[in-house]
């Protein structure tokens, strides 16, 4: 799951790593066993930041899986091809929405416009930010 946060002057809270400081990205995360696609985006969000329906409401989900291929370093690294997503539209009840990054995945956060996280997303999955954020 893929989960973007928009506020209320649509800008999108962007994340950044713990374990690559200055790589900025959405929240994400996997699906448990048993567990639907929007079950998924609500857990792993609260997880990673903290926010939950008293801070943001789920607003859409793009149609269909979204997959690209880690390059070759990747690859080798963690041994899977790549990866094929679901992604949900989450806005901002409120102005002062203020996520608590969990500090083992991200440690920092801010409110940026889609350009700047196109431009600041990691290569290999630019294409798939691309095609669903121009969608938002």
């Amino acid at each position: 799951m893929v989960i973007v946060v928009r506020g209320r002057d649509d800008r999108l809270l962007a994340f950044e790593r713990s374990d690559l400081p200055g790589q900025w990205q959405l929240p994400q995360g996997g699906l448990k066993n048993g567990e639907a696609p929007i079950d998924a985006a609500w857990r792993e969000l609260g997880e990673e930041t903290g926010l939950g329906p008293s801070d943001v409401m789920a607003v859409a989900e793009y149609p269909g899986w979204v997959t690209y291929e880690y390059p070759a370093e990747v690859r080798m690294a963690n041994g899977r091809i790549g990866q094929s997503q679901r992604w949900f539209l989450f806005d901002a009840m409120r102005n002062d929405v203020q996520p608590q990054p969990d500090g083992s995945e991200f440690t920092a956060w801010q409110w940026v416009t889609k350009a700047w996280m196109l431009e600041h997303a990691v290569e290999f999955r630019r294409q798939s930010y691309e095609l669903v954020l121009s969608t938002i």
